[in-house]
């Protein structure tokens, strides 16, 4: 990754914070994106170097287009887009969900997933390739209660970036998906306290890490994630885990 332009979403905290620090130790210039500037600029400050903070609501199809214009002035290109921005909410049942909230969460898990990868794919083509992975999650393939919007968004990002494998592996580039099974984030705690559903009663202790997602993440962008272009890799498979080198 040496030297490599990184781009990440919802990088401000969890997964996506996780995986900027893993980028950036590995060599490449990262840019964190998400809403909240403070938060970025204090992880960007942190990571030290020449990573970038620029705040973005992933949601709004302008912000992201002039965002990906300052990465190219910045940076002079890109070579890596993760897709993490995410939100759980509104953890409500249909019949109760406010279709404003609904909507939202569509904005963020889908759209944003669309627009990250509308913005970024000419850049990539422009540079000969590049690799974009989507953060996925078990809740693409599953449906739980309370989670319609996040089920439902989850789903339609994963199939859109299996989508944009077949459009644009001929072009150079390397796209896929990481469902990272539950990660101990914030998310989390939101979850926990809702008290809906399975998840919620999962004990703390079973949750892996940020890092783990964030370095394979990492291993995915290099030889090992070849085997799985245009396709969603676990987490929670064993085998996964011991190729990542994440355990023996």
């Amino acid at each position: 990754m040496q030297g490599k332009v990184v781009a990440i979403t919802g990088a401000s905290r969890g997964i996506g914070a996780a995986a900027a620090r893993v980028f950036a130790e590995a060599g490449a210039r990262v840019v964190l994106l998400a809403r909240s500037g403070r938060e970025i600029a204090e992880v960007a400050e942190e990571i030290g170097g020449d990573a970038l903070a620029i705040p973005c609501d992933i949601g709004d199809a302008g912000a992201v287009q002039t965002a990906m214009q300052k990465i190219g002035a910045a940076c002079g290109g890109l070579d890596v887009l993760i897709g993490n921005a995410g939100v759980i909410d509104p953890i409500a049942r249909i019949s109760d969900a406010r279709p404003q909230d609904w909507s939202a969460a569509i904005d963020i898990n889908l759209k944003g997933v669309f627009y990250g990868m509308r913005s970024a794919i000419p850049m990539m083509r422009a540079r000969g390739g590049g690799t974009i992975i989507t953060v996925s999650s078990g809740a693409a393939h599953n449906p739980l209660e309370g989670w319609s919007a996040y089920c439902a968004s989850k789903a339609g990002a994963a199939m859109l970036t299996h989508a944009a494998h077949l459009e644009e592996a001929e072009n150079g580039l390397r796209i896929m998906g990481l469902s990272p099974g539950t990660v101990a984030t914030d998310m989390q705690v939101k979850i926990k306290g809702s008290g809906i559903n399975p998840v919620s009663q999962l004990d703390p202790a079973v949750h892996i890490a940020a890092d783990w997602p964030a370095r394979a993440l990492l291993w995915m962008c290099g030889p090992g994630g070849d085997a799985y272009l245009g396709q969603e890799i676990s987490l929670r498979d064993e085998k996964i885990r011991r190729d990542v080198g994440l355990i023996a």
